[in-house]
C-alpha cells in the first residue's frame, strides 16, 4: 500500500501544486509537467471541474501519481478516492478530516504551521506533514528548530515557494519536497505555453541534482 512518505519521496524535488479551470487542458498539462520530470501532481479542489481534470488525468496519464489538493470538508475524501486520487492534501488538520482520510484509505498529508499542529497531526499518526503557508526564511527557520523536537518527521512546505528560495527548503533534512505553483502558473496554462512549463519543471530538477551532487 502506497504510504505519504513514498508519494513525497517520488515526488521530490517540486510537488506541483495545479488550479485548473479549464478541464480541457488537464491532460496536456500533466503531459507537459510529466516531460519536464515530474512523477507526481497535486489536483486543488478550488475549480468546479477539479475532481474531472484530475479523473482525466489518471485516465490518460496513468504512470503519474495524482493526488487532490485543498480538501477542506470530509466527504472531498471520497470524492476524491472515487474520481482516481491516490493522496490528499488540505491546508490544515482537524479530527473529523483525519477520520474522513482513514475512512477513504487514501494517504493524506495534512498541513501545520505550528508546534502544537505539529503534536496534533503525531497524535493522529501522520509522520509526513505540510508545513503551510511556506513563509521564506521565517519558515526555514521553524523547520530547522522542528528538527530537534520532532525527530523523523518529514515535510513538505507549500505557499510562497519560488525557483529563488527552492534550494532554501531543500537543504534542510526534515525537508521532503516543497510544493509549488510557479511551475505551471495560470497565465502559461491559458495561454497553451506547454514547452515553458516543461522548462519550469526541468530547471527545477536541474537545479536539485546539482545540489544532491555536491559531497
Amino acid at each position: 500500500m502506497l504510504t505519504m512518505d513514498q508519494v513525497l519521496q517520488r515526488a521530490r524535488p517540486v510537488l506541483p501544486v495545479l488550479v485548473i479551470e479549464d478541464v480541457g487542458l488537464a491532460v496536456d498539462l500533466a503531459l507537459a509537467l510529466k516531460a519536464g520530470g515530474i512523477e507526481v501532481l497535486e489536483v486543488t479542489l478550488r475549480t468546479p471541474g477539479a475532481l474531472d481534470a484530475l479523473q482525466a488525468i489518471r485516465q490518460a496519464v496513468p504512470d503519474l501519481l495524482v493526488g487532490a489538493g485543498t480538501v477542506i470538508h470530509a466527504e472531498q475524501f471520497s470524492e476524491a478516492r472515487d474520481a482516481g486520487a491516490q493522496f490528499a492534501v488540505s491546508p490544515g488538520c482537524t479530527e473529523r478530516l483525519a477520520a474522513a482520510a482513514d475512512d477513504s484509505g487514501l494517504p493524506y498529508l495534512p498541513a501545520v504551521m505550528t508546534p502544537s499542529e505539529v503534536l496534533l497531526a503525531l497524535e493522529y499518526g501522520y509522520r509526513s506533514l505540510k508545513l503551510f503557508p511556506a513563509n521564506g526564511a521565517t519558515s526555514v527557520k521553524m523547520l530547522k528548530s522542528f528538527k530537534g523536537p520532532f525527530t523523523g518527521i518529514r515535510f513538505c512546505p507549500t505557499g510562497g515557494i519560488t525557483p529563488d528560495n527552492l534550494l532554501s527548503f531543500l537543504r534542510l533534512p526534515n525537508v521532503a519536497c516543497v510544493g509549488g505553483t510557479w511551475i505551471a502558473p495560470e497565465n502559461l496554462v491559458k495561454a497553451r505555453a506547454w514547452d515553458q512549463i516543461t522548462q519550469l519543471a526541468a530547471e527545477a530538477r536541474d537545479i536539485v541534482s546539482t545540489l544532491e551532487r555536491r559531497p
